[in-house]
């Protein structure tokens, strides 16, 4: 954007930016009358971003197992672990994992949080609760941040036993929410 510093004196520049040295200026500021006077011009233009990311091979594989109605992890021999999301190397012992392994789609909550604001920070009239699941199968303090359902919030409790509930197959793309949620299971 350019503009024309006609009518304005070193003394005025200086006031208007606040700077105590005026003969070094950075920039100038515009005066209320400026923006209302349209005597700036503004250009909107909308982007388009598009982009791709890859999974990798251990997330990737996680999501595929999803889809097929599945929970997998990856097995480390070097500190007896089943990690739940599956990583490739073992964030312990430095070492690469060695095999999948199938968990089950039980688990135990871990922490729970009850939330009445949606993503977008407006209130919602009914509560979402959002829990970390560790997952039967995988090594203690594995698992997962998912929401529950089919619960009452006086229900929720840390140690509480819950099971997947899983989208229809024909429902599921290969991601996380390809379980609808996780639901009370008491008779784990």
């Amino acid at each position: 954007m350019g503009r024309s510093h006609a009518g304005r004196n070193r003394g005025d520049y200086g006031e208007v930016m606040g700077m105590e040295n005026p003969s070094e200026p950075q920039g100038t500021a515009l005066t209320p009358d400026e923006w209302r006077g349209k005597e700036i011009f503004f250009r909107n233009f909308h982007t388009k971003f598009t982009y791709s990311w890859d999974t990798g091979v251990a997330i990737g594989h996680f999501l595929e197992a999803l889809k097929a109605g599945k929970i997998v992890g990856r097995s480390c021999s070097g500190c007896n672990r089943v990690l739940v999301p599956p990583r490739m190397f073992c964030e312990l012992c430095f070492r690469p994992t060695d095999d999948w392994i199938d968990v089950l789609d039980t688990g135990v909550v871990n922490t729970f949080s009850i939330s009445y604001v949606n993503n977008d920070a407006s209130r919602r009239e009914q509560p979402l609760f959002v829990a970390v699941i560790n997952i039967d199968g995988a090594s203690p303090g594995m698992g997962f941040l998912h929401l529950l359902g089919e619960v009452d919030a006086e229900q929720i409790h840390v140690g509480m036993k819950v099971r997947a509930k899983w989208k229809p197959a024909h429902e599921r793309t290969g991601a996380i929410t390809d379980i609808s949620y996780f639901k009370p299971s008491e008779e784990l």
